[in-house]
């Protein structure tokens, strides 16, 4: 006699098994696999065509065609929303083709997916605080995007990337200069300072240097610090001779616009 425990393992090894669906890709070619996979790209099923790839890059494995899969996923990881996945993904795949005809691509593609990861949530747009770990994908964003115009000056991805990158710059330096106006209009003179000095250093040249000057004049004029304060009004009007600030009519805070991408 069979113990009653014995029939119960051995239906839910039979259930299991039941519930177990048959893999439709045995027997497929690597190429009908990725055709599939980008049927459902073109359909929008990312999460369908992620899998389509994990299948075609070990089945394919040491291919061109399994690098393309790879590449193809990290975009599809993205269009997902899992961005920690689709920068693993393009990490590796940088990491292991470094000779690769798509390693552009690959570093145009990790720095759009930092790029829409943070530009969002700039505080001149929601009023919300750019946290470090937003700034940090800004940063990696430029990084990654220097990286491919450096090595592949020519490629048809770098015109792009030029513009995102003069984007995520004037971008964090705006958000320095908001910081830096918020202090100056509770009066913590000291801290606006700081954080104007700081836009004016790392950012030099950008449109929001302007206003970093001139936040520069008001708050050393505030402190009673005449020859700060007279060096910096010297560089404004040096500078930016037409500047609206010189003429204390300084401008509201305009609404922020995205180039034309």
């Amino acid at each position: 006699m069979v113990p009653n425990c014995l029939v119960l393992a051995a239906g839910l090894i039979l259930t299991g098994c039941a519930n177990n669906p048959k893999d439709p890709t045995v027997g497929w070619t690597p190429e009908k696999i990725y055709s599939e996979a980008r049927d459902e790209v073109s359909a929008g099923a990312w999460d369908k065509a992620i899998g389509y790839y994990e299948k075609l890059e070990g089945r394919a494995a040491g291919t061109v065609l399994a690098q393309q899969a790879q590449i193809d996923k990290a975009y599809a990881q993205f269009k997902t929303g899992n961005k920690i996945q689709a920068l693993a993904t393009l990490d590796r795949f940088i990491r292991l083709h470094p000779t690769s005809p798509a390693l552009d691509y690959a570093l145009y593609l990790k720095g759009l997916v930092n790029f829409n990861e943070n530009l969002g949530l700039f505080s001149f747009i929601t009023r919300q605080d750019l946290s470090e770990r937003d700034q940090k994908a800004a940063k990696d964003s430029y990084e990654s995007f220097l990286e491919l115009i450096t090595r592949f000056p020519d490629s048809k991805y770098s015109p792009d990337a030029r513009l995102r990158m003069t984007h995520v710059v004037n971008s964090l330096a705006a958000y320095e200069v908001h910081v830096a106006r918020y202090y100056a209009k509770l009066g913590a003179h000291v801290a606006a300072i700081n954080r104007a000095q700081q836009a004016i250093s790392d950012y030099e040249g950008v449109p929001a240097v302007e206003e970093a000057l001139a936040i520069l004049v008001k708050s050393y004029d505030a402190m009673g610090m005449a020859v700060l304060r007279d060096d910096a009004l010297r560089v404004l009007r040096k500078n930016y001779p037409q500047s609206v600030y010189l003429q204390g009519n300084a401008p509201q805070k305009s609404k922020n616009r995205w180039l034309p991408w």
